[in-house]
């Protein structure tokens, strides 16, 4: 038996439920990003308790499928930006459809009903908090961050980068604190910089 959860995006939110699992005593076969899989159906109060315990830390289970949809789209991107190391040369709206074996518009539609962006904002958002972890690391010059992320020059970058943050990367990097969205939050919290 899977349940699929909502905001679980993130190594933190796996070790989270995986933490939640244990306490309550709840076996199960795995955690991973965006789903539990369990070895039989739970009772009706463990999973009461279990959906009670996860909204404590703002995950929840799915019940429909277009806010499953939507999360596996945000899984995809979350991990084409944050984990991915090859970088897709194809435009992304054509990877994502084939993909989910749905047509781009229907996919962007039922995101943007769901979340109140498009898919596009949530890349976007996503390469900015990206960047802002790439800079701070400081292992890799904007040249090799644009390349990475797959922008078509630092230009690009830094202008999109400015438009979010209020800061180009140079000012950003320069911060004494540099301010980060963790992956769990992106797309929840209004404010990028």
């Amino acid at each position: 038996m899977k349940i699929h959860i909502k905001n679980m995006v993130s190594s933190r939110c796996v070790n989270q439920v995986n933490s939640i699992l244990l306490d309550m005593g709840i076996p199960y076969i795995s955690v991973e990003l965006g789903e539990i899989e369990f070895n039989k159906e739970l009772s009706f109060i463990q999973e009461l308790d279990l959906k009670a315990k996860l909204k404590e830390e703002g995950l929840e289970f799915i019940d429909d499928n277009r806010t499953l949809l939507s999360e596996r789209i945000k899984l995809i991107v979350i991990q084409m930006v944050h984990y991915s190391t090859e970088n897709v040369k194809t435009n992304f709206s054509v990877y994502l459809s084939e993909k989910m074996k749905h047509n781009y518009t229907y996919l962007s539609n039922v995101f943007r009903a769901v979340n109140g962006m498009t898919i596009k904002q949530f890349i976007i958002i996503n390469k900015i908090e990206r960047i802002k972890e790439l800079l701070l690391y400081g292992e890799l010059n904007l040249s090799e961050i644009s390349y990475k992320l797959n922008y078509s020059s630092i230009a690009h970058l830094s202008n999109q980068f400015k438009k979010i943050t209020g800061l180009s990367p140079t000012e950003y990097r320069h911060l004494e604190v540099m301010h980060r969205i963790p992956l769990e939050l992106i797309g929840r919290v209004k404010t990028v910089a």
